[in-house]
């Protein structure tokens, strides 16, 4: 499981976690999920950690779930709690004591653009793009539009929720998906300049003001996260969505009787 998320430390106060499942482009299954959460509660718990930053190998962040497995096991219980542990990693980034900064490289598209949307900061390569594209598979990218529509404009996430169009890294930007964009050859230093920044400032400060700044500007996201979830797990039992699935699996055009 730890080979799935990897841990490095970088600098006194600043570690990256590495999603480590290249040739899967960093799909969230299951097993990479409780691989996060593990790093997640890890890095809780060490104070000796200011500053966190999300990365990836391979040429995308992150492909969302995991939809092979998601297909091998059609229940809406499983579904259920699929979603159910994908949020608790989400929440576990906002719940984190440090500030997490996500360093985008390639694809970020359903949950792995959630993902972005939910770390605190996020700087991307010029060359990533950005998309909730579930929709076209006949899958409304509900649980990630919580966190999309807690980043941009209603306009701007239901844009990308409905149509599944991706987004370059200058548009993510301008909605406010990602604070930076730089040139690919120098995200990494990029991201590493934006946490240089966070170092400096004290822990107590740090830790005290994100707390305080999900609590008064978040309202009620768990419940928000739990009806999604349903939602999501409901619509994956849909015939629609178990084709789109499956014609995606197949590399097929979908087949739909509506």
């Amino acid at each position: 499981m730890s080979e799935l998320v990897t841990r490095q430390v970088v600098k006194p106060g600043l570690v990256r976690l590495t999603l480590n499942r290249p040739d899967a482009f960093n799909a969230l299954s299951e097993a990479m999920l409780a691989a996060l959460q593990t790093e997640l509660d890890t890095v809780a718990c060490d104070e000796s950690i200011k500053v966190v930053i999300l990365a990836a190998t391979g040429k995308a962040f992150c492909a969302g779930h995991d939809l092979k497995e998601m297909r091998a096991a059609p229940s809406q219980d499983y579904y259920e709690g699929l979603f159910k542990q994908c949020t608790s990693v989400m929440m576990g980034i906002v719940r984190l004591p440090q500030p997490v900064i996500a360093q985008v490289e390639g694809v970020a598209t359903a949950a792995g653009c959630q993902l972005v949307a939910m770390c605190d900061l996020a700087v991307s390569a010029d060359t990533a793009r950005f998309a909730v594209s579930g929709v076209n598979l006949g899958l409304f990218c509900s649980t990630p539009s919580v966190a999309l529509s807690r980043n941009v404009s209603r306009k701007h996430a239901l844009y990308m929720l409905l149509t599944g169009e991706f987004i370059d890294a200058q548009t993510a930007r301008d909605w406010g998906l990602i604070n930076e964009v730089a040139p690919a050859a120098n995200v990494a230093h990029a991201t590493e300049a934006l946490a240089d920044k966070i170092l400096k400032k004290p822990s107590p400060a740090l830790r005290m003001g994100k707390r305080l700044f999900y609590e008064q500007v978040e309202t009620n996201i768990e419940r928000a996260y739990k009806l999604a979830g349903q939602t999501m797990a409901c619509n994956m039992m849909d015939e629609t969505a178990l084709e789109g699935v499956q014609a995606f699996i197949d590399k097929r055009a979908p087949k739909w009787s509506n």
